[in-house]
């Protein structure tokens, strides 16, 4: 796929609509775009390769752009592979070619690449810059957003910012959707965990005139930027971004569902114009970790399991923990036939995370509703909704 972001500068990166699962793990139903960029100047530099699943095809569009062109720089922002696996081959293809990269990077480009090509390294900082001709590469660290190795690029004369994976989402570029859902579930799952570094990197590039925004994954930015900017802003810095609460629920028999269904009711009934129920065990996980970060409120309801926690009710706590859920409040309902043990577990969890508020009351059912149950879910449903 080639497309001119300016007259200057090329798009040759590849959609990959066959993958499943991006990192082995995440559904992408609208697959991925693996980018990459062609600054043409008296220094023509390429801007990252692709994956290994799509280096034939990024060849191609390599040397549709290249022509006879021999370029002068690779500019690696980031070793993973989904962007690494075509260094060697155009390293081999063009040997007169340097590879520009952090030091970080150089450290840990032989994981990567088997040839040794360490005589043929630049190696960046923080501040450097790079003069192609008409175009000049100012370079940005930005370690753990989200590899320790990542750097961004700025072109100051076209006032474009490469930003690795940042500002990147899922869905292949011919895809016609939102870019909040799809950024929100990839950043979250993806880089979320790292919020201060992101952090970092946006009081650096709020120094910069950007115009345009290059990212390694998803649609290239060239509107409205504030807005984008002003979403990884708030995702970063842990804030709610709606109003709104998630039911996290697992349901073994279906008494636990009937119980979140009229907790659904009680909520709405006090005025909550938004409310999700995400059963754990059948909607993607990664999509109930967004919406998790995305609401201001929670409400956790799972049965009792082996003396601990339903599986997937645990595995979603965890992936939350590991992600650095933080700054909400949680209200919990546990189901139990005969020793209810779930809302222990639950804040023994949620005891790792900072900033976490529970509601009072903690709900307990003992298989299935009734009065007692029901007064303690009216309470739980008034202060999640005060």
């Amino acid at each position: 796929m080639n497309i001119n972001i300016t007259d200057k500068v090329k798009y040759i990166g590849v959609d990959d609509k066959t993958l499943d699962l991006f990192e082995s793990q995440y559904i992408i139903p609208n697959g991925v775009s693996y980018n990459s960029y062609v600054i043409q100047d008296d220094k023509t530099t390429i801007m990252d390769t692709v994956d290994k699943r799509a280096v034939k095809e990024w060849i191609e569009n390599l040397e549709k752009v290249l022509g006879n062109t021999k370029p002068t720089y690779l500019v690696v922002s980031h070793l993973e592979p989904d962007h690494s696996a075509g260094i060697e081959i155009i390293a081999d293809k063009y040997p007169e070619m340097k590879i520009v990269l952090s030091t970080v990077a150089a450290n840990m480009l032989s994981q990567f690449i088997k040839k040794d090509l360490s005589d043929r390294l630049e190696i960046v900082k923080e501040g450097d810059t790079i003069n192609l001709g008409e175009h000049k590469l100012n370079f940005v660290m930005a370690p753990m957003v989200h590899w320790p190795e990542v750097m961004f690029t700025y072109e100051s004369t076209e006032k474009i910012l490469f930003s690795a994976d940042g500002f990147g989402k899922f869905g292949a570029l011919d895809t016609d959707e939102d870019w909040a859902c799809e950024a929100r579930r990839y950043y979250f799952n993806i880089v979320g965990k790292f919020g201060t570094q992101v952090q970092a990197v946006l009081k650096k590039a709020s120094t910069l005139d950007i115009e345009k925004i290059c990212p390694l994954h998803g649609p290239i930015l060239t509107e409205n930027l504030e807005y984008y900017i002003e979403k990884y802003n708030t995702w970063s810095s842990y804030k709610p971004e709606d109003k709104g609460v998630l039911i996290a629920y697992n349901s073994i028999h279906g008494n636990t569902e009937k119980a979140v269904k009229k907790m659904e009711d009680m909520l709405k009934a006090n005025g909550e114009e938004k409310v999700v129920a995400v059963d754990l065990a059948r909607e993607d996980m990664a999509e109930t970790i967004e919406d998790a970060f995305r609401y201001d409120r929670m409400i956790i309801a799972t049965p009792t399991y082996d003396a601990g926690l339903f599986p997937f009710t645990e595995k979603f706590l965890r992936h939350l923990k590991h992600k650095n859920y933080q700054n909400r409040k949680i209200g919990i309902i546990e189901n139990g036939s005969w020793a209810p043990a779930a809302a222990r577990c639950i804040q023994e969890i949620l005891k790792g995370m900072k900033d976490i508020t529970i509601y009072e009351p903690i709900v307990t059912i003992k298989t299935t509703m009734n009065d007692e149950s029901i007064s303690k879910m009216e309470e739980l449903a008034k202060v999640v909704t005060e």
